[in-house]
């Protein structure tokens, strides 16, 4: 139990031990530790800062907090995320949604304006489903497949989708990226691994350790998903249809030349906040006039 046990004794002690392990926000995620255990959100725990914690409570509490100095991902301990303003479930096992994946979000939705269409959308590597999840939300007559090898992904998507209410226009299956898939889609997402191999165990631990290695590993040099993936789009794509690909910082022009020996073309490419190269638009070349 971590004494003093009221709420403000909590986030005290909390905070203290979090900013120790040199761990960031540790003001923010001493709150939500602290609401988790109580089961409580931000605003109460500032509304009613002598609130005592029972012996339950603050066991609770410093279970999870063990957890966080272990570094394990708050995502995981609070087993939810955000993306695209939607609460999606997550686990271990499951790769935890990123803020620059909303890149691909916007992409889409840039290039595909018609939100009253019936588009066929495809997920591939689709993790937690976000990527989908988020689209299907935008685009209320669409309809989509995610794909994820690891059987853990596709339970954990398909409960975020039933959760959101969004499973009756999707489904998640298990197969090794688009190999059973036939198509033809409009729109085909992914955000492959593509971290290169040597350079995981230099991640932050809460994803060297945590986060799926399956998910990350990129072979050797970070591009073996995208030489599986991409020679498949030309098949899967209908006339008109068009890929939004996620991919490291320094991977563009490597992508590119990928997308070009298949066939393919880079429409555009993708640019996160901080403005570094986060992925690109891609799809078969147009025909040419006459």
């Amino acid at each position: 139990m971590i004494p003093p046990a009221t709420v403000a004794g909590a986030l005290a002690t909390a905070t203290a031990r979090l900013a120790a392990a040199g761990i960031d926000a540790a003001p923010r995620e001493a709150r939500l530790l602290v609401g988790h255990a109580l089961g409580l959100d931000a605003a109460a725990l500032v509304r009613d800062p002598a609130r005592p914690l029972d012996g339950a409570a603050g066991t609770a509490l410093a279970a999870l907090l063990a957890r966080r100095l272990a570094r394990e991902p708050m995502a995981y301990i609070l087993g939810r995320r955000e993306f695209w303003s939607l609460e999606l479930g997550v686990a271990d096992g499951v790769l935890i949604p990123r803020p620059d994946s909303e890149t691909v979000v916007e992409a889409v939705l840039a290039r595909a304006p018609d939100r009253g269409r019936a588009w066929r959308i495809l997920d591939l590597g689709t993790g937690s489903g976000c990527l989908l999840l988020a689209l299907l939300s935008e685009f209320p007559e669409a309809i989509g497949v995610g794909v994820d090898r690891a059987p853990r992904a596709v339970a954990i998507a398909a409960e975020n989708a039933r959760r959101l209410g969004l499973d009756r226009r999707c489904r998640f299956v298990r197969g090794d990226w688009a190999r059973a898939l036939a198509g033809p889609f409009d729109i085909v997402v992914a955000n492959p691994p593509y971290i290169r191999r040597g350079e995981i165990d230099a991640l932050a631990p809460e994803v060297a350790r945590f986060e799926p290695r399956a998910a990350l590993d990129g072979g050797a040099d970070g591009l073996a998903a995208y030489r599986a993936l991409v020679p498949d789009l030309g098949r899967l794509l209908g006339p008109g249809g068009f890929a939004a690909l996620e991919h490291g910082a320094d991977q563009a022009v490597a992508v590119a030349a990928i997308v070009r020996e298949a066939g393919l073309e880079v429409f555009e490419i993708l640019r996160d906040l901080a403005g570094r190269t986060r992925g690109a638009v891609v799809g078969p070349r147009p025909p040419r006039a006459g």
